[in-house]
């Protein structure tokens, strides 16, 4: 196949039919919205990124796979078109700035770089703390999010540190 948004597992956005079915990339057809290449080239840059993306990087990036010819309007009005369709969804980080990232991707934290500022998904929860724990003080878990900070393997490899190899801290505590 070719190279476009089709070639990338984007079937499912595809469309499903009519009388309220999906057109495009993850918008309802009947919100009454056309399929366009602005569309899917901001959806694909959500669906393929690592973590939780900025509305400048999808902007960005989004330019770079259409080769310029996308404004910030259309991003936040297919951002909010795609936020309706339940395709994406918001990722508040605790200094307030909102990032997106596909729905339906379960569980699961965050990391963000202190250098980079990029943020990205982590595999597992470090926490392991299920719904309905008592925590100390009489606190009773339903759910959590959590954003660890750092510096990711690129950036602590560029400043010539170690890339991490060996097992993590969490990883020996859970395996004694």
């Amino acid at each position: 196949m070719g190279d476009g948004p089709r070639s990338r597992g984007w079937r499912r956005f595809a469309l499903r039919g009519r009388g309220g079915g999906y057109y495009g990339a993850g918008v309802p057809a009947s919100l009454g919205q056309r399929h366009t290449r602005q569309r899917d080239a901001i959806l694909d840059v959500i669906t393929g990124a690592k973590g939780p993306v900025s509305i400048q990087q999808i902007l960005e990036r989004a330019q770079t796979a259409l080769e310029g010819g996308l404004g910030i309007a259309t991003v936040y009005r297919t951002l909010n078109l795609l936020l309706e369709a339940k395709a994406i969804q918001p990722v508040i980080l605790p200094n307030g700035q909102t990032r997106y990232e596909r729905s339906g991707m379960g569980h699961h934290d965050h990391f963000q770089c202190r250098r980079c500022k990029n943020v990205y998904d982590l595999e597992g929860c470090p926490l392991h703390l299920a719904s309905g724990t008592i925590i100390p003080g009489g606190y009773i878990v339903e759910d959590h999010e959590m954003t660890l900070y750092g510096v990711c393997p690129a950036c602590a490899e560029a400043a010539g540190g170690k890339k991490g190899r060996g097992k993590s801290k969490i990883e020996n505590r859970n395996s004694k």
